[in-house]
């Protein structure tokens, strides 16, 4: 699931969901660093579930500068997997930052936030209508860009390497920002958007999105809801709550996905 914006109106202690499975994907947007509430969120699903992935959305860092965002996540991590280590009721917290997590021997968990490419053609638009670029300390378009040049060229890699190396492994890749311009991943009244470019990018003919190896692709970040199998034969699915005020009325907080066949 992603975006729950448990920042808006303070929800953090108020959002409740039944545990349905062994793991729990988090894909963006559940709320922001600076807040200590999000991380006594987190620690209570540590202890509801075996795995809890964690991708940071754009939301997260707000009133931070993204590396100080990641770093103190990553420190949470750490201090999560010394609980692991000495209590068997705490699960594994895995911050998905450019990360590869091999959950056996024939499945992949490959995730990143995979920032946009915003195009030149809206980057007026974007720049001056996306809160990011004012709650998130210096951030800038040319920022969001490179960091999807770099997200980007890792999946590929991996996605290259593994399908190469390790043909047996199926992989399932979390992202938050949306990786496909299929009008099925959308809402009409955005298809025409001059910030669309801020929220999803084509990543059509790249092999993260083409090779057969990657089985599923959750994301977030549009507020629109999807879970369809495209051409390749990889399911797509988005599970995205919204804002309190504004929730997406597709939203499942039980939903669960199997991994693999």
């Amino acid at each position: 699931m992603s975006d729950l914006h448990l920042e808006t109106h303070s929800s953090y202690d108020d959002f409740q969901f039944q545990n349905g499975a062994s793991y729990l994907a988090l894909v963006g947007d559940i709320g922001h660093v600076a807040n200590e509430q999000l991380f006594k969120f987190l620690e209570h699903q540590i202890q509801r579930y075996l795995i809890v992935f964690f991708v940071f959305g754009n939301h997260e860092p707000y009133h931070m500068s993204l590396q100080s965002a990641k770093k103190k996540m990553r420190a949470f991590e750490a201090k999560m997997e010394q609980a692991r280590v000495s209590s068997s009721r705490v699960g594994r917290f895995v911050f998905l930052d450019q990360t590869r997590y091999d959950i056996s021997d024939t499945h992949t968990v490959l995730g990143c936030t995979l920032f946009s490419h915003v195009t030149p053609e809206q980057e007026f638009s974007v720049e001056s209508r996306v809160v990011d670029f004012k709650d998130i300390l210096h951030w800038t378009v040319e920022d969001h860009n490179l960091a999807h040049e770099s997200d980007l060229k890792w999946l590929n890699a991996e996605v290259s390497r593994i399908a190469k190396e390790e043909p047996q492994r199926q992989i399932f890749i979390f992202s938050h920002h949306c990786p496909s311009m299929d009008s099925r991943c959308m809402s009409r009244r955005h298809k025409h958007s001059d910030v669309t470019s801020a929220f999803m990018t084509d990543l059509s003919s790249e092999e993260c999105w083409t090779s057969m190896a990657v089985k599923a692709w959750a994301f977030g970040h549009t507020h629109y809801n999807c879970h369809f199998t495209d051409e390749t034969g990889k399911v797509v699915l988005a599970n995205q709550k919204g804002y309190l005020m504004f929730p997406q009325k597709s939203f499942d907080a039980g939903k669960v996905f199997q991994l693999g066949n």
